[in-house]
């Protein structure tokens, strides 16, 4: 039983996005996602509805694990569509070239159709890359801006005493 189309509908009525889907090692893990994030509480009330689902509808046979989660600060990339949400941020990934070493590259996602993307790294500036060759990605969380120098770095330590 194809899982990704009831599930897309039953999230979308909790107001929720299925950001990913996957049954891998006998966990089905169950990303998702909205606007402005998802809290706890949402991650437990779309969970409960999942598993009712699963238990009416009995998709999967054997015994497996429901791992419901949000996509996090540093989210996973493996389809079109995550490529696409990503254009503008920071991304790391690994591809694989034939032939060739595996390569790592890190940068801004510039752009995404449905075969290639383009990345200007930071070491080799703008490449292009087979999204079928890519091995994994994810995107990068950057922490605010850099870091502002403390003002007592670099100034001489001087001390007074007072005479009495």
């Amino acid at each position: 039983m194809e899982l990704e189309t009831p599930l897309r509908s039953l999230l979308s009525n909790l107001g929720l996005d299925l950001y990913d889907l996957e049954l891998a090692h006998a966990t089905l893990n169950v990303t998702v996602n909205r606007p402005g994030g998802v809290d706890l509480e949402t991650l437990t009330t779309a969970s409960r509805a999942i598993s009712e689902w699963l238990d009416l509808n009995d998709p999967i046979s054997g015994r497996y694990t429901l791992d419901v989660s949000s996509p996090g600060l540093e989210r996973r990339l493996r389809t079109v569509e995550h490529f696409r949400s990503a254009v503008g941020e920071t991304v790391t990934l690994r591809e694989i070239r034939e032939g060739e070493p595996t390569r790592r590259l890190e940068g801004r996602l510039d752009e995404v159709n449905d075969t290639t993307l383009t990345l200007t790294d930071t070491s080799v500036g703008a490449v292009h890359v087979a999204i079928t060759s890519i091995e994994r990605a994810r995107t990068v969380f950057q922490w605010g801006g850099e870091a502002k120098p403390s003002p007592s770095r670099g100034k001489p330590h001087t001390t007074t005493s007072k005479k009495g």
